[in-house]
């Protein structure tokens, strides 16, 4: 979320020839060679983003923690070139509307599918587990569609920013990334000594459909608090 949207005054105006941009250029790879630098920089969010997924995977066949150590390091870094792409943007006077959708796709990789990957490999893999995981997925991705469609409408300062945000913002889910990377190093993991507040079954027989680590649930009050309404956080 580090690009801001085009304001109402002459949004269309530009959303217009910025599409007819795409249009007007033919080629195979005429969508690469329209980029701007901060479009690389939004991508390589996404690829932080990615291959913290594919680590988190490796950690599931091999056991081996390093992956896992990476799976936790890397949306990190992908909040970096998040902060860092609007500054480019800015530093070159030039954006596109491609950037900006680029910008809220690759903030669901790393800050939304991520993190909640990441969650299943250390051990919150029950089918209650898995429920509160996606819910936590898919109000990251409405929560980004409510900002890319009303940002235009929330007040601004003097330099034309936003002054809050509604609802947390999704890169905040570093915050769960934080508390399992200190589980991680506790050894608070499925298969060593077990995560946090142990496994309760709400129905049925243990090992069945009604199993839920009950610290799964912070990941449904995070994607909650993501979609709030009320909820105004001061951006900084």
């Amino acid at each position: 979320m580090g690009r801001s949207k085009v304001s109402p005054g002459n949004g269309n105006n530009k959303h217009d020839s910025s599409l007819q941009q795409y249009n007007d250029t033919d080629g195979h790879f005429s969508l690469v060679r329209n980029f701007r630098l901060a479009d690389l920089v939004t991508i390589m969010n996404g690829v932080c983003g990615s291959f913290s997924i594919f680590s988190s995977a490796q950690y599931l066949l091999t056991n081996d923690d390093d992956y896992l150590l990476w799976a936790l390091a890397l949306p990190l870094a992908g909040l970096m070139f998040d902060f860092m792409d609007g500054k480019v943007a800015r530093w070159r006077k030039s954006s596109s509307m491609l950037g900006q959708e680029l910008d809220s796709l690759a903030d669901l990789v790393s800050f939304g599918v991520a993190p909640a990957v990441v969650a299943f490999a250390v051990g919150l893999r029950t089918y209650l587990d898995t429920v509160c995981l996606t819910g936590f997925i898919c109000c990251g991705l409405a929560r980004l569609a409510r900002f890319n469609a009303t940002v235009a409408l929330i007040p601004k300062d003097a330099a034309g920013k936003s002054r809050y945000f509604e609802g947390l913002p999704i890169p905040s889910s570093l915050g769960l990334v934080a508390i399992l990377s200190y589980w991680v190093r506790r050894g608070w993991v499925e298969g060593k000594q077990g995560i946090p507040g142990g496994l309760i079954t709400l129905w049925g027989t243990p090992g069945g459909r009604g199993d839920i680590h009950p610290v799964s649930v912070i990941f449904g009050l995070w994607a909650a608090a993501m979609v709030s309404k009320t909820l105004r956080v001061p951006k900084l």
